[in-house]
């Protein structure tokens, strides 16, 4: 039994069984907050129909919230084979990247939903600077800074590269370009701003600053086995 281990490895258990309890139970009272939304698309997604459930903001949301129970376990899952094999910080390891996926998709998911003209109104583009935040309004610019929350919260966790302040920033920027242009080639009816690239930076980088006491500061390999003692001269 390796007893310089476990007081090292008890206090980053309890951290990442801390966060996870805080991720659970803000669902969870996101839920409550906004179930009387979600509920009207409770009986689509029950049906397994898509319209009503996936191609609708509420009925994303739903499914993201009853899908955390099996992202927790995933998380569990992960460490625990991880943990197996001597992977240090096994549970930040696998929590930041099923944070990372789980927390994204589902944004991504409705920043890729079509509009009523798709296919049929021609693409449009603004790029003049903070000109669209006026007509966002207060859902729309908290919607684009949760768009890649978790994205800003997680890599640096996860990834040793990423945690910086002006990285997490430039991340958050390029995957926003990245969904911008998506909806312009594809023609979604949507408009690809620059203030939409802007506000989604800003909220990886919100998000980033606040997990940075558990940000990843080696880049170490994630099995790094432990060396045997010199032997003594003589």
């Amino acid at each position: 039994m390796n007893h310089n281990a476990s007081p090292s490895a008890r206090p980053r258990r309890v951290r990442a069984t801390v966060l996870l309890g805080v991720a659970v139970l803000g669902s969870a009272s996101a839920a409550f907050v906004l179930r009387r939304p979600l509920m009207m698309s409770a009986p689509m997604c029950v049906a397994g129909r898509w319209h009503g459930c996936f191609d609708t903001f509420n009925g994303v949301v739903l499914m993201t919230l009853v899908t955390l129970p099996l992202a927790a376990l995933v998380v569990w899952a992960l460490a625990r084979r991880r943990r197996a094999a001597g992977v240090t910080s096994a549970w930040r390891m696998s929590m930041a990247e099923v944070g990372m996926v789980h927390g994204t998709v589902p944004f991504l998911w409705m920043t890729m939903m079509p509009g009523a003209g798709a296919g049929v109104v021609p693409p449009r583009v603004s790029l003049v600077p903070l000109r669209d935040l006026v007509t966002m309004g207060a859902p729309g610019i908290v919607g684009n800074l949760l768009v890649f929350a978790a994205l800003g919260f997680f890599a640096p966790m996860r990834f040793a590269a990423l945690a910086s302040a002006p990285r997490i920033l430039a991340l958050g920027a390029g995957c926003s370009v990245l969904v911008e242009t998506a909806q312009y080639v594809l023609r979604l009816d949507r408009v690809s701003s620059v203030d939409d690239v802007l506000v989604n930076a800003v909220g990886a980088l919100l998000a980033a600053l606040a997990s940075r006491r558990w940000w990843r500061t080696t880049a170490r390999p994630p099995y790094d086995p432990p060396r045997p003692a010199p032997a003594p001269a003589g």
